[in-house]
């Protein structure tokens, strides 16, 4: 692990932003802009950019040698304490840069793990990130892990003679497995609670970071979280109760931002935070329709949502922040791809009838609140249902037990096969609208 760069009079540290761009990229009409915003939320001064073109990397110092003696010369220039790169480097081509350069060189992983970490603040975001850091240095550990080395090993753990290098990577890889394990246990309790709740539908707000999904939440529920113009804002999840008129209550929830090229060790260690997202009847997708970079924006998340298995999961494309577009023409091109996209302000709360409109066809489109009778023998039906629909009461009798469950319309064709009866609950949201026709 780096020793700590000494700060200047605790002024920020003085950057320089590179970046090398492969034939097959696609690039951004400002290629270094999201990297500039990470820097900002750092809180590190950036001074210049360097850009280069190049078929390949370099396998020893990433940038061409002529670019890495342009880039020593910039630092030298601007008396430049770091310089970040949006790209992933090697540890080797970190060392290399370092000292061709003379200064600090972080790669696009480091600088978003700092900045999670930075932000953390409950328990379980301070095991996330420590745990995707820890992975993330393993392979670079070069100096003294000072903060683990008081950490008690056992007997027997450390040979004579054997290399300071070695046991800090033991030690990091006992800290590692630790974390998972105690992660796990989160991840357990957080799957327990999510399922446990039976009181209302559940929609989970993800999005690009700095999207206005914070802002969108706290417009309509009151929630109050942090709502701040930069990236990454919120790292923890929150859940409150949204009152949809003419519909009924929903659980809201908003989670952690997404970003292009997010780390998957990061993904990864957030499992348990996003387990939300992962069990919400219905997502909405918040999308800032101002942006020049929208579109590759809504594919990054569209991406990390394939990282977690739940690609497939009923989505609302919310374009928000049409407040901030003068040209209407700029909404228009981004509404002609994706027709469907429900446009909103959520400073302005413009936008929100329809908003809820389509949350409201979307939840009662996707799910079913219907009571089922099974014969008590059909252990494979009562089985399924168990695992595919939200069993909210059952009840025995001697021929027949009634389970009343809300259940997605895609897992309707077994109980359609098998159940001796299936009815709409009296007084739910589909009681004559939209249930199979054997059903309403």
């Amino acid at each position: 692990m780096r020793d700590q760069h000494q700060l200047r009079d605790d002024s920020p540290e003085r950057s320089i932003l590179a970046r090398l761009i492969l034939p097959d990229q696609t690039v951004e009409a400002d290629p270094l802009e999201e990297l500039h915003g990470l820097a900002i939320t750092a809180g590190i001064e950036v001074c210049d950019e360097l850009i280069q073109r190049r078929s390949r990397p370099e396998t020893s110092t990433f940038l061409g040698k002529g670019k890495v003696e342009e880039l020593r010369l910039i630092v030298e220039r601007y008396d430049a304490d770091v310089v970040i790169f949006d790209n992933d480097l090697s540890p080797g081509q970190v060392r290399n840069l370092e000292k061709a350069v003379n200064a600090k060189v972080l790669d696009r992983t480091e600088l978003i793990l700092d900045i999670f970490a930075a932000g953390a603040r409950t328990h379980e975001a301070r095991l996330a990130i420590e745990l995707a850091q820890l992975e993330y240095s393993l392979p670079r550990l070069k100096r003294m892990w000072t903060h683990l080395s008081r950490q008690a090993m056992g007997v027997g753990m450390r040979g004579p003679g054997e290399k300071q290098l070695e046991v800090d990577r033991r030690l990091a890889q006992k800290r590692i497995f630790d974390l998972k394990q105690e992660l796990a246990k989160v991840e357990r309790r957080r799957e327990q609670q999510v399922a446990a709740r039976k009181e209302a539908p559940t929609v989970s707000i993800v999005g690009y970071t700095n999207a206005g999904k914070s802002t969108l939440m706290n417009a309509l529920t009151d929630a109050k979280v942090l709502a701040k113009d930069k990236l990454f804002a919120t790292l923890d999840t929150r859940t409150r109760r949204w009152q949809i008129p003419n519909w009924g209550m929903v659980l809201l929830s908003d989670t952690v931002g997404f970003i292009r090229d997010l780390p998957h060790t990061l993904v990864a260690s957030f499992k348990s935070t996003l387990e939300e997202t992962r069990q919400a009847d219905l997502l909405l997708h918040v999308a800032d329709a101002s942006s020049p970079t929208v579109f590759d924006q809504i594919s990054a998340v569209y991406k990390v949502l394939q990282e977690l298995g739940i690609e497939e999961k009923d989505t609302l494309l919310v374009l928000n922040k049409i407040d901030a577009i003068d040209n209407p023409s700029v909404l228009n091109r981004v509404l002609d791809r994706y027709p469907n996209a429900v446009p909103v302000s959520a400073k302005s709360k413009k936008g929100f009838v329809s908003l809820e409109e389509a949350v409201g066809e979307a939840l009662g489109r996707e799910f079913y609140d219907i009571e089922v009778d099974v014969l008590p023998g059909d252990g494979k039906l009562l089985a399924y249902l168990e695992s595919k629909a939200e069993v909210l009461s059952r009840q025995y009798g001697e021929q027949m037990v009634t389970i009343h469950a809300r259940i997605p319309a895609g897992a309707m064709g077994p109980i359609r096969r098998d159940a001796a009866a299936i009815r709409p609950t009296p007084g739910s949201h589909h009681a004559n609208d939209g249930l199979p026709s054997e059903v309403a």
